[in-house]
């Protein structure tokens, strides 16, 4: 019964450890039911309890008989069931959620087209010689039969099942018992060591964890590398800055201790060498940086201090303005300016790293890749704005690129459980059998087949192999088809729903004819569904809402795409498409899911779709390390992973919760309007916050560490933090118990080490006994190779070479029970663990509070791109996604995620960039003010000082003069342009008059009356002209956030025209003060100039709103000028002036 083990064990896999005291959540037990659709329409349940109803009751699961193996009874290896097992599994979609049953629908196909990619879900293959089933045989990597029997019977995966358990294991074909083929040849490298095919499958993947090698990881009670114990054991040495280790890979446990030890030769030879190098700025660069802020500091405040003195009696209302309004700015500045004290840049070495976890050594002599696994997350939520081709594209990027295919797995979230998005990955995982191998033949960069083909630069260029004009001739003819099936996905799965429907009603005429037969008959309504290719109802959202499947009401939905591939690497040959002799044609792990939504729960948004996948993935795949990244932003470096991979496997790389990658964008116009490039914030704050504990997480591109968004303290963490004040108050140190070696990293802050159990905290995790036995496996994966006596809690080399266990349907059942809605309910998923929820900039907030527990993050900027991905160029949408930030920072100020309430272990300078991030919204209210006080002043005839005497322009001269120098130091260092400078400039003043005065008000109503206030969009213009790449950028859409900055500039054009009419025109001209107010004036409408540029459109084409604003604005203002200050008769200022 061995081989049958998967499938006679149903008890439930969610742990119920919850507190007496607590009433029993509601839960339906994880029992799976499978079935299928036959030909003839007719659907087949294969359920767990009847299959094992002939054999006993359910206290079978409780006890194991063993037979001795008889010439008569030979035992089926278990390596057969899993991959038959794992073969059911990726050509079922599973689908379930609260208080139902979870389900395995066996898929014939996922797409109208074939799919021949062994891998992919609904492969096509042989069929059952069964009479009456027509399921299709298991197959291997190749796509060829796997029989179990030497007969070469085919037989399916359920005919098989029936044969072992209710068959007594004999072939249907040659009526022999079933005995080990050729097909088992892998079996015993797919067991993991202790495994022996049984325990537990804890048990299975703790054996992760344990070295072969007795003294590989040498521990002292107190849970460090102990050296010394090492040195005695084994026959390792010291040696400058590297550790020996023995030729013979035994770590010197020979006899009486004659291990061969490395010689001195070998130390010079291979010195230990580090994985990153931290580039520190220059001293001639960075040094008068840093002065240059320190005089300007100092300017800043001589220069408040006379304003304060020198009091404008003659306009104390403009002058009082004017000095709140610059002692905020300088305020702000200074919070701007403090975090950029200590910028760093960083340098990886990936030959190294290949060098230490991809070559032959004593500890891994195969070669195998020790890298740790990777899961990429790609989330998506509604097909009509986040086009599936783009999404798909992104989704072949992540597929070729270079890095070890067994440990990289894909999961695509699609919070809208749209069909469209489910059948564009599947026609994606397809094209993946083509493109992907083509990549790794011919070394494609970028791996984005939509990005590549589009280059304009020469393609052959470093092309050497003679058939790369041909294979790219025939791939870039697919991509074609592959881009028309997509775009016609929509009107194919509508016909396709169309006429099934038509057939369902048929069907239901004819039943109620055969019912009545001389009544009359009543129209016949059935809910018209939405129809999957192999011609049953979806389970997700349909095109015509129902019950069940509408958005935000729908079942957790999860289709392996393609199954895990193989550990061994699989040659193509030259018989296929192109010629792959010699090139892996594997495909790594890809995988679609739609969480359960339902009425009355609150899924929070993108943080509660990226939680449903960390908790998915961690069952599926555990991957020790996450990489995020939005469905626009796809792989443009395909070795950008093994990047970042060096910082998080180089010393001290434990202690990083994520690596944060910049954004660069494509389809940018030109001049870069707008500041899409956002480069002084990419480039100049978050590689001065590198310096610090590291950048802020913003929300894609992000290499996290799984255990840090488990809400886990760093390692050594209460070394490095014992207080409040640890140097002068030290905490004392208390006596430390033995804890389990995989729990050392593992502890909290409200949690002592010996009181941290995984197995007693199931309210901070949820009740899956799979998840809380994937943590420790996924914290000592994470570790850093054990190659240097400095590495602390690292793990022993070659670890990680063991193939991941097969998936089965229980798997699979367990991550359906995890994406469900009531999973979260009393459980601290969203308020420590996981992405934190209560905000709209939740990447924000999620990296805070990693920095509060202590941990570090880095910057990787790289030579090439990491990722590339698009960004909005209409004035318009760009203006809303800056309003969703800056809504964000407003509640980030007003919660207690506020930096002011920051824990002591973030460093001051990250904390006033955290608080900067929290405030800067709210200058928008003095900028507002101080944007109108040049208009005001030319209307008044007054000016922010009493007189322009040659203090107040010294001060202002310094001023201008450091502000421009830090700008061009910081051009330097940074390597930015000074037009991308003065971009970034112009747009902060262009979002500050709109989209933070909006998020203001919006997060202060919010605040204060818990009332909501939405901008929408009401007209719009141009954008028609499809021929041009930047049409969008002319396209005008009027807004509310418009109005504040057409106000100020109609202001401040009116002003000018009103100062220059009096100044000429009076009888004792006061020049310089108009000449203080017009400067300012233009100084005000040159950084509002792209946004008069952008409501200007193109050709003519502004929308009529923005004339009759502009109308009504100049025409009020000059009313209420007239009003308050008639020309006719008037004795003041003005003199004579009048109107024309």
């Amino acid at each position: 019964m061995a081989s049958n083990k998967h499938f006679s064990k149903i008890p439930s896999n969610l742990s119920n450890n919850s507190d007496a005291n607590d009433p029993p959540r509601p839960y339906v037990p994880n029992t799976v039911t499978f079935a299928r659709r036959t030909n003839s329409g007719r659907y087949v349940n294969y359920s767990r309890d009847d299959l094992d109803s002939e054999i006993g009751s359910v206290d079978f699961n409780n006890y194991t008989v063993h037979m001795p193996p008889t010439p008569d009874n030979q035992t089926t290896d278990p390596s057969i069931s899993q991959k038959v097992e794992e073969q059911y599994v990726s050509n079922s979609m599973f689908t379930g959620g609260f208080n139902s049953t979870t389900k395995a629908h066996l898929m014939d196909k996922v797409i109208e087209t074939e799919t021949n990619h062994p891998q992919m879900a609904g492969a096509k293959g042989s069929s059952c010689a069964i009479p009456g089933c027509d399921a299709k045989v298991m197959t291997d990597g190749r796509g060829q039969d796997l029989l179990p029997c030497e007969c070469d019977f085919k037989i399916c995966r359920d005919c098989f099942v029936d044969a072992v358990k209710t068959g007594g294991g004999i072939c249907p074909g040659c009526k022999e018992p079933y005995k080990n083929t050729d097909m088992t040849d892998q079996g015993d490298q797919q067991r993991l060591p202790g495994g022996e095919g049984g325990g537990s499958k804890m048990e299975r993947r703790l054996s992760l964890m344990k070295s072969n090698n007795k003294s590989a990881m040498v521990r002292s009670q107190t849970g460090d590398f102990d050296q010394n114990q090492w040195l005695f054991e084994t026959s390792g040495t010291y040696g400058y800055g590297n550790a020996f280790w023995t030729k013979d890979g035994n770590f010197g446990s020979g006899k009486d201790g004659d291990g061969d030890g490395m010689e001195t030769q070998d130390l010079m030879s291979k010195p230990w060498k580090p994985l990153t190098r931290k580039l520190n700025i220059p001293a001639a660069v960075l040094s008068p940086y840093r002065l240059l802020i320190l005089i300007r500091v100092v300017v800043l405040a001589l220069f408040l201090s006379w304003r304060i003195k020198h009091q404008n009696q003659d306009a104390i209302w403009l002058w009082g303005m004017s000095v709140v309004c610059e002692l905020w700015f300088a305020f702000s500045w200074l919070l701007d300016q403090l975090p950029k004290l200590c910028p760093v840049n960083r340098s990886t070495d990936l030959q190294v790293l290949k060098e230490k976890f991809e070559t032959p050594t004593p500890s891994n002599p195969t070669g195998k890749s020790d890298l740790p696994g990777l899961d990429v997350f790609v989330s998506t939520a509604d097909p009509e704005k986040e086009p599936p081709l783009v999404t798909a594209n992104t989704i072949l990027s992540i597929l070729a690129a270079d890095y070890p295919c067994e440990k990289l797995a894909c999961y695509v979230s699609d919070d809208g459980g749209a069909l469209l998005t489910f059948e564009a990955m599947a026609e994606a995982a397809s094209f993946a059998n083509i493109w992907v191998p083509f990549c790794r033949k011919h070394a494609i960069e970028p791996r984005n087949p939509d990005s590549y083909f589009s280059l304009k630069r020469d393609p052959y260029k470093n092309k050497v192999k003679p058939d790369f004009v041909k294979d790219r001739r025939r791939v870039k003819r697919e991509y074609d088809e592959f881009k028309v099936r997509i775009n016609s996905l929509p009107d194919s799965i509508r016909r396709r729903s169309d006429a099934y429907h038509a057939r369902e009603e048929i069907k239901a005429m004819k039943m109620q004819r055969q019912n009545r037969d001389d009544e009359l008959l009543e129209p016949v309504k059935i809910k018209k569904a939405t129809w999957m290719a192999d011609g049953t109802h979806w389970p997700g959202t349909w095109l015509t809402s129902a019950s069940d499947h509408a958005k935000g009401d729908h079942a957790g939905i999860i289709q392996v795409m393609l199954k895990p591939p193989s550990d061994e690497p699989l040659h193509g040959d030259s018989e296929g498409f192109i010629d792959l002799n010699d090139v892996d044609i594997r495909l790594p792990l890809l995988v679609y899911v739609s969480r359960e939504k339902r009425p009355g729960y609150d899924h929070n948004k993108k943080a509660g779709a990226m939680n449903a996948l960390v908790r998915a993935s961690a069952v599926m795949s555990n991957g020790a390390f996450i990489l995020n990244l939005d469905c626009d932003h796809y792989i443009y470096n395909s070795e950008a992973m093994r990047e970042g991979m060096c910082f998080m496997m180089d010393r001290g790389g434990d202690r990083l919760c994520y690596v944060q990658f910049p954004q660069r964008f494509e389809g940018i116009d030109p001049s870069d309007r707008y500041a899409n490039h956002n480069t002084v914030f990419f480039d100049v704050n978050m590689r001065a916050l590198d310096g610090l504990m590291g950048p802020v997480y913003v929300g894609t591109g992000c290499l996290f560490r799984r255990i840090a968004l488990y809400g886990f303290d760093p390692p050594r963490s209460r070394d490095r933090s014992s207080g409040c004040c640890g140097c002068c108050f030290p905490r004392g140190k208390k006596k430390k118990n033995h804890i389990p070696e995989e729990n050392i990293a593992l502890r909290m802050g409200e949690y002592d080490d010996e009181e941290m159990s995984l197995y007693l905290v199931p309210k901070k995790f949820g009740n899956s006994t799979f998840l809380l036995d994937s943590i420790p496996v996924a914290e000592f994966q994470g570790r850093p190779l054990a190659d240097h006596p400095s590495v602390k809690n690292g793990r022993p080399p070659g670890a990680l070479t063991i193939p991941r266990e097969l998936l089965d349907a229980s798997t699979v059942a367990e991550a359906i029970a995890v994406i469900s809605c009531w999973y979260e309910d009393k459980t601290e998923w969203g308020s420590r663990i996981g992405w934190i929820y209560g905000s709209v900039t939740e990447d924000v907030v999620t990296g805070y509070r990693m920095h509060n527990r202590g941990w570090k993050s880095v910057y990787c900027v790289t030579k090439r791109d990491a990722f590339r991905g698009t960004a909005p160029i209409n004035l318009t949408d760009r203006l809303h996604q800056v309003l969703r930030w800056a809504t964000g920072s407003v509640e980030i100020f007003f919660s207690r995620n506020n930096a002011l309430l920051a824990s002591p272990k973030m460093k001051i300078l990250q904390r006033i960039a955290y608080l900067n991030v929290g405030i800067y919204p709210f200058t928008s209210i003095f900028l507002i003010v101080y944007c109108f006080l040049p208009a005001l002043s030319l209307f008044s005839g007054q000016f922010i000082v009493q007189t322009l005497n040659v203090t107040f322009l010294v001060y202002l001269l310094i001023i201008s003069i450091t502000l421009c120098l830090l700008a061009l130091l910081e051009i330097k260092w940074s390597g930015i342009s000074l037009e991308e400078w003065w971009r970034n400039e112009q747009f902060w003043l262009i979002g500050g008059t709109s989209a933070h005065l909006a998020a203001v008000l919006q997060g202060l109503l919010k605040v204060i009356a818990g009332v909501e206030i939405s901008f929408t969009l009401t007209t719009k213009s141009g954008g028609d002209d499809v021929d041009d790449e930047f049409a969008d950028l002319y396209m005008v859409k009027w807004t509310s956030l418009m109005i504040p900055p057409i106000t100020i500039m109609m202001v401040n054009l009116i002003a000018i025209a009103v100062g220059f009419s009096r100044t000429i025109y009076a009888v004792v001209p006061q020049w310089s003060k108009l000449i203080g107010g017009v400067f300012f004036s233009f100084w005000v409408l040159a950084h509002l100039y792209p946004f008069a540029k952008g409501l200007m459109g193109r050709r003519g084409r502004t929308p009529t709103i923005v004339y009759v604003w502009a109308g009504l604005i100049a025409i009020t203002i000059s009313l209420l000028w007239v009003a308050i200050n008639p020309p006719a008769g008037n004795t003041e200022i003005g003199g004579s002036f009048s109107f024309p």
